[in-house]
């Protein structure tokens, strides 16, 4: 394969299952006057209909610009000249709906603490690709331009050249030889080799830097999804920390200071380490911390560094300050955005959703925020799921039969769910993988795919199911009106849930409960000390487990539409996946005890099993280089969920997210101007970073200061 500086995956635009807002939402992009937002939001001079980003790297403006503030610096003195500091090739943004800004201002947002990991979403700095046009596209990011061999078993990256750290010093691939070598590879630190650096045959690779700008990875196998990894998350966030700046932590290291115990290391090396904590560590992001109290704040100011520009040779980022206050309340956290003490709210990270946009909307006028929706990018919206290994034999033999969770499936009003818990909003599905993916638009076998999956078991069917119950012997024996198990026991279904989680999933735990009793199984709502809840599940103890949703595409995170995390619907077959490659020789000493009395628990699948299946699908994808082919055997995995499943239940997907933007604010886009109307809710596709916030801007910035 030839080198180039883009990797795209995009050759269609989603024509179908593209789900608009209901006329009840229909205003909410819109400002307080009814216009549209998206010119507004996208910059005075950018169209409505400039959808997406450029999937080539557009070239570097010969004239290049900075902020005021760092000018005054250059001319005392105290910082390089503006060449000086950026990369000999600056990334330069790419999206269609971005105007030239103005420099300065600061942003106001808040966070549930000064620890979570939201704050890190707004930075996609250390990325070595980035993801574009919502998932479909892959363009560069640190790493300039990458390729593989012919069998994609070895990968070279190109980093840029000239890149610095915010305390100026030189960025090289020492900096991610650190990661791997002292930490990763170190078996005293807790790190380990992440999805990313893993073979498709879950072998881990061999990393090299042949100099200061090129890394080498060796795989044992094809690796073709490499590229989606290295864009996957935002790295030193909440992916693959995959480099630190070896020459601020260095110095924390045993190896290199021998000063420093291997104690004291182990205790505070990650917290040093940790640029969203340590004022003192450098960082790539767009904007650096300045200070860092506990529990109350964080502020962070421009990167002087910082290696992105936008189109018009602005270095970026425009706004000079963020100050992020914690809110652990997230009752108060919404007062503060109705109040006006909030510039801008990412509504996952704030507990913001579609219940809260008619007071969002009433308090505009006070508040100066105007309501502006991204699809979601979720196939399911909010799930429930049976734990299909279950200890108590009578119950698992049941969940494991199809028709009794397919009966289940049509015994459930979906409509019900999308009216009170998404407002009329998305579509209903039984659930589905990310909507927009790929492999869904590549032709119209997968767009027929998509919609196969998404209404296999959908129709809200009461006596379909009653049928179906009484056809596997799920009858009501004694005449109590409830429905007893093939053998005449008790039948009890426990929707078991954190006592914590949001209230979509209690609102559809409650329809789910109505919906089944109704058809004559008895069902109880189960919430569950949230500090206990994933042990438990884990070990096999819960029957079902209702929160999440699905956005992901397996080949960056396979579950759940294949078991290999525990935390889903399989979790003792998922950790005898692990312990495949991780602990073979557990599996050998372990083989005859009870497999929930194991250490951990777990399972293999039996041959034929559909996880079996699943799993051997699963394996051929990985390696599988054509891209054709390697859709070809992801509709085969969909097919074991249309045939055997549902494995898991949505309810409504693409539903939209709301986010709460200033009217001053310019650069953020609406949904009309993304490909896809934004793919928000995966960590995989971490936003708002994929819309580069550094390049947001203030109309007024004098007046946000």
């Amino acid at each position: 394969m030839e080198r180039k500086d883009t990797l795209t995956r995009r050759h269609l635009l989603r024509t179908s299952a593209t789900v608009a807002a209901a006329a009840t939402l229909a205003a909410c992009s819109s400002g307080a006057d009814g216009r549209s937002d998206g010119p507004t939001r996208a910059g005075a001079s950018a169209k409505p209909n400039a959808k997406g980003s450029l999937t080539k790297q557009p070239a570097v403006p010969a004239d290049l610009r900075e902020a005021p503030m760092l000018a005054a610096r250059v001319k005392a003195g105290d910082l390089p000249a503006l060449k000086q500091r950026l990369p000999e090739n600056p990334y330069v943004v790419p999206h269609r709906w971005l105007s030239p800004g103005k420099y300065g201002g600061n942003l106001l947002l808040n966070t549930p603490s000064t620890d979570d990991g939201s704050t890190k979403e707004f930075m996609y700095g250390h990325s070595p690709l980035r993801w574009l046009n919502d998932g479909l596209d892959i363009g560069p990011g640190l790493v300039e331009s990458w390729e593989p061999n012919a069998d994609t078993s070895e990968w070279t990256l190109h980093f840029r050249p000239g890149l610095k750290w915010s305390d100026g010093q030189p960025w090289t691939t020492a900096d991610v030889m650190y990661w791997w070598e002292d930490l990763v590879l170190n078996k005293e630190h807790p790190e380990v080799p992440p999805d990313d650096v893993r073979s498709g045959t879950n072998s881990v690779a061999k990393l090299s830097a042949p100099d200061e700008h090129t890394l080498v990875l060796t795989f044992d196998a094809p690796a073709p999804i490499l590229p989606e990894r290295l864009a996957a998350w935002v790295k030193r966030g909440n992916g693959a920390t995959w480099m630190q700046p070896k020459h601020y932590v260095a110095q924390f290291h045993p190896k290199y200071n021998k000063k420093i115990t291997s104690e004291e290391w182990f205790n505070t090396h990650d917290d040093r380490a940790d640029w969203a904590r340590n004022p003192a560590c450098p960082t790539m992001t767009g904007w650096r911390l300045t200070s860092y109290q506990e529990g109350r704040s964080l502020v962070f100011e421009r990167n002087p560094y910082y290696w992105c520009v936008a189109p018009d040779g602005a270095q970026l980022p425009y706004i000079d300050t963020i100050t992020v206050s914690a809110v652990t309340d997230p009752q108060v956290r919404k007062l503060q955005v109705t109040e006006g003490r909030v510039d801008y709210c990412h509504g996952p990270f704030v507990g913001i959703g579609l219940p809260d946009v008619s007071a969002l909307k009433q308090a505009t006028e006070r508040s100066g925020i105007d309501v502006v929706l991204w699809n979601s990018g979720s196939g399911t919206g909010t799930l429930f799921f049976f734990n299909y290994d279950y200890p108590e034999e009578k119950m698992r033999t049941l969940i494991r039969n199809p028709k009794f969770r397919q009966a289940l499936s049509h015994a459930y009003d979906r409509d019900e769910v999308r009216k009170s818990v998404y407002f009329n909003t998305g579509e209903k599905t039984t659930g589905t993988t990310h909507p927009s993916a790929y492999e869904y638009l590549v032709n119209d076998d997968g767009r027929q795919m998509y919609q196969r999956w998404r209404d296999s078991y959908l129709a809200y069917d009461p006596e379909r199911a009653k049928s179906m119950l009484d056809e596997i012997g799920v009858v009501d024996r004694d005449g109590d009106g409830l429905r007893e198990m093939p053998n005449g026991s008790k039948l009890r279904i426990t929707l078991d849930y954190a006592a914590d989680a949001d209230r979509t999933n209690i609102q559809k735990n409650d329809v789910i409960k109505k919906n089944w009793l109704a058809v004559g199984i008895s069902t109880e709502l189960n919430p569950v000390p949230p500090t206990t809840f994933g042990e438990r599940w884990e070990a096999g103890q819960l029957m079902s487990y209702t929160t999440w949703e699905v956005s992901d595409t397996p080949l960056i995170y396979p579950a759940p539409v294949v078991p290999v995390p525990p935390a889903h619907w399989a979790p003792l077959h998922t950790q005898g996946f692990t312990l495949q490659t991780a602990d073979p020789d557990k599996l050998r000493t372990q083989a005859n005890e009870d497999p929930w009395k194991r250490q951990p628990p777990w399972l293999l699948a039996e041959e034929g099993t559909p996880i079996d299946r699943l799993w051997k699908l699963y394996a051929r994808v990985r390696v599988e280089t054509d891209r054709m082919k390697q859709v070809q055997l992801l509709w085969e995995i969909y097919k074991v969920h249309v045939e055997e499943g549902p494995f898991f239940m949505g309810c409504v997907a693409e539903a939209p997210q709301v986010t709460g933007v200033h009217r001053d604010l310019r650069n953020v886009p609406a949904r009309e101007n993304l490909v896809s109307g934004g793919w928000v809710n995966a960590w995989t596709h971490p936003t708002p970073a994929v819309y580069d916030p550094e390049a947001y801007y203030w109309s007024n910035p004098d007046q946000h200061t």
